[in-house]
């Protein structure tokens, strides 16, 4: 028995256990299995492997992805760039890591891009915003990061005024805010300044419909939530562990 998995903490609201559990049905692919492993600490993790030698692969998530690095053997190239990684592959004694979340979120947003998309705010500092932003250099669309402390080139959400928003038809929100159950919460951008011209895309994905893209959405900014993107970093994962 193969066994797949992720770490993370909490894990209550993650997606993958039931992803990958319909794939292997659907697909008919045998002797796999995914669990979720909520690790309360980083340091858990070699205990974790010691408990589960047959481990082929594991998905990261919140708050593992730079700091679970070190325990790693190998980093694809990507993943060094980036510094984060999602996604484990298990192969000939090594751990390599790898992150899949740049594929999806290249994939996801590339059919939303126009003409005018050339330049973006991306909120939030952690692992996954590291991805955005090296996927976004890919896309060749500059960006400026939006932070709670705005340190080494950041901003303050409090320096955000209309001629920025109006620079910025991009707005990625990485932060967790949001998110079920608290999801009444948003980032604090000044979205008066949005328009038609603005595309908005939150990482989370439940609720679908987050606050932050209710508000861009009825400034008449097109959105989209982080559903399609789990997708196809998950699949990235599975191509990755199936080789």
């Amino acid at each position: 028995m193969k066994i797949y998995g992720l770490i993370g903490y909490p894990l209550s609201h993650s997606f993958s256990k039931g992803f990958f559990k319909e794939k292997f049905e659907k697909e008919q692919i045998t002797g796999c299995q995914y669990e979720n492993f909520p690790i309360p600490g980083i340091s858990e993790f070699t205990t974790l492997l010691e408990q589960h030698p047959q481990l082929s692969g594991l998905n990261v998530t919140i708050p593992y992805k730079e700091v679970v690095i070190p325990f790693l053997d190998e980093l694809s190239k990507a993943a060094a760039q980036i510094g984060a990684v999602n996604c484990i592959h298990f192969k000939d004694g090594k751990k390599t890591g790898y992150n899949t979340d740049v594929i999806g979120f290249t994939k996801s947003l590339q059919p939303l891009l126009q003409s005018h998309h050339t330049s973006a705010l991306v909120l939030g500092t952690g692992g996954a915003a590291k991805a955005i932003m090296y996927a976004l250099e890919q896309l060749g669309i500059t960006y400026t990061v939006v932070s709670r402390q705005p340190v080494n080139g950041a901003i303050a959400y409090d320096a955000l005024d209309q001629a920025t928003v109006a620079a910025h038809t991009v707005i990625v929100n990485t932060t967790p805010l949001g998110m079920y159950p608290k999801v009444d919460t948003f980032p604090e951008i000044p979205y008066q300044y949005l328009t038609s011209r603005h595309l908005l895309y939150d990482l989370v994905y439940n609720p679908a419909e987050t606050a932050f893209l209710q508000k861009g959405a009825a400034q008449g900014a097109t959105t989209k939530n982080g559903h399609e993107m789990l997708i196809l970093q998950a699949e990235a994962s599975w191509e990755i562990w199936s080789r």
